[in-house]
């Protein structure tokens, strides 16, 4: 039985076991005109693409949650309940292409730049928030879920 990764079943799993297996072959000094090392490089690196991809999803997630509930302003909560559809689509379509994906995420840094964007957004709009410096307040089951929402501290909806 070939017990394998799909390429169809986990893309990130899959391109890190063709780069070990490239790497292997390089070993074993098969006598072709491959560049086994560089090319085992790329297929990781397109693993690493999808990684980056994700946490950016979660970042932009995780500040315009931080924005609504936060924020005191009624506008623009649709346009950032929008961009968290948006993001959270994409990250969840990702992780069903590649389920290992979820154990590799970072979700203290996706957290502290989504922190530091969400800051930054509402000083612009003259709305002076103080967010913790600590541990990201959702979980990931949370910023993926979509249908959950924090409660606005501000009593909006």
């Amino acid at each position: 039985m070939d017990s394998r990764i799909g390429y169809d079943t986990d893309f990130l799993a899959w391109t890190e076991e063709q780069a070990r297996l490239l790497r292997e072959a390089a070993r074993e000094r098969i006598n072709t005109p491959i560049d086994w090392e560089n090319v085992a490089e790329e297929i990781e690196s397109m693993g690493r693409s999808e990684l980056r991809a994700v946490e950016s999803a979660l970042v932009r997630v995780i500040e315009h949650l931080l924005k609504l509930e936060h924020s005191p302003a009624v506008e623009p909560r649709g346009g950032w309940r929008w961009s968290v559809r948006e993001q959270r689509d994409q990250a969840n379509d990702a992780l069903d292409d590649s389920p290992s994906l979820r154990g590799k995420l970072d979700l203290g840094k996706a957290y502290r730049r989504g922190r530091d964007y969400a800051i930054d957004g509402l000083e612009q709009d003259r709305i002076a928030v103080e967010l913790a410096l600590t541990d990201c307040p959702y979980t990931l089951d949370q910023i993926l879920d979509p249908y959950w929402w924090p409660v606005n501290r501000h009593d909006l909806s």
